[in-house]
């Protein structure tokens, strides 16, 4: 486990240490939630079909606000040691319009020790951009960039990701779009940026009804700030979650999850920023769901926290 950890803390210390240019993806209060959208090795680690969806917005009350839908399926196969998946995004922030559909692949290698695990995954998809440029007030009417639309704008692009875990602890690294596009072909400026990504997390039993897990999440992105999640909380008898999530420098959040069945899971939070845009909104909301089908007959053996 120190060796572990050791690992993670010098991989974070190298990618901070990169230049720092624009933040692109989007953020999630439930990231915890969301892995298979950052991390392909995710994929099949549940050991069993999975659907999760989220949906949030952004700033509410702000023109132009941030409005982000994510949607993902993945199963290990019958050879459980493969794992594939299936994500979705639709991004909308302003005039830009994303849609990304991506496929998930990845390999596990299991360890001796009961429930350690190794896995290796890829990703490759492709990203749908419509900006419309008509809709912006430009402060040159012949402003060269500003003059067209852009119009379902393919950018075909692939990423990679390395996921450890037990059923009490988890971390990884990874990096989902490797490519740095042109947002509308031309453009050697205009670029999707790389994001690279670092997540941790665990359970810990406190006694017989509570247990607690803290988790964190590094994104590290050319022209950003380096972002930096934390979150904790508290599991009430396997069913009710509540917890408090803060993002360095830019937002504070709880959230509120409910496991109605072993195999259906509820979640809703809200976030406010820290700084000064707070003023113009009504702060920020994110609905989640996610349910675990289960062909087995021995159905789920134990609880599964992330």
């Amino acid at each position: 486990m120190k060796k572990i950890l050791h690992i993670f803390i010098l991989a974070v210390l190298c990618l901070s240490s990169t230049t720092l240019f624009g933040q692109q993806d989007p953020h999630f209060t439930q990231y915890f939630d969301n892995t298979l959208f950052v991390n392909p090795a995710y994929a099949g680690s549940r050991g069993m079909l999975n659907i999760t969806g989220i949906h949030r917005e952004q700033w509410v009350g702000f023109d132009g606000r941030p409005r982000s839908t994510t949607f993902s399926i993945h199963s290990p196969l019958s050879y459980e040691s493969v794992g594939v998946g299936f994500t979705m995004v639709n991004d909308e922030v302003g005039p830009v319009k994303q849609t990304m559909f991506y496929g998930d692949f990845s390999y596990t290698l299991k360890f001796k020790n009961k429930g350690r695990k190794l896995s290796f995954g890829l990703k490759g998809g492709l990203n749908l951009i419509n900006i419309g440029s008509n809709a912006l007030e430009t402060t040159e009417a012949s402003d060269p960039k500003l003059l067209q639309n852009v119009r379902n704008h393919v950018n075909p692009n692939f990423g990679a990701g390395i996921y450890y875990h037990t059923p009490s602890f988890f971390i990884g690294l990874s990096t989902p779009k490797i490519l740095e596009n042109s947002y509308d072909g031309v453009s050697t400026t205009n670029l999707e940026k790389r994001h690279y990504f670092a997540i941790i997390g665990g359970v810990i039993t406190l006694n017989d009804y509570w247990k607690l897990r803290p988790t964190s999440q590094v994104k590290i992105t050319e022209a950003a700030p380096i972002s930096i999640d934390a979150s904790i909380a508290g599991i009430y008898r396997e069913k009710f979650w509540i917890g408090a999530m803060y993002r360095l420098d830019a937002a504070f959040g709880a959230f509120v999850q409910y496991q109605i069945t072993p195999q259906f899971k509820l979640g809703i939070a809200t976030d406010f920023g820290t700084q000064e845009i707070r003023n113009y909104n009504y702060g920020t909301f994110e609905l989640m769901a996610s349910y675990d089908f289960v062909f087995k007959k021995q159905g789920i053996r134990s609880p599964r926290y992330f």
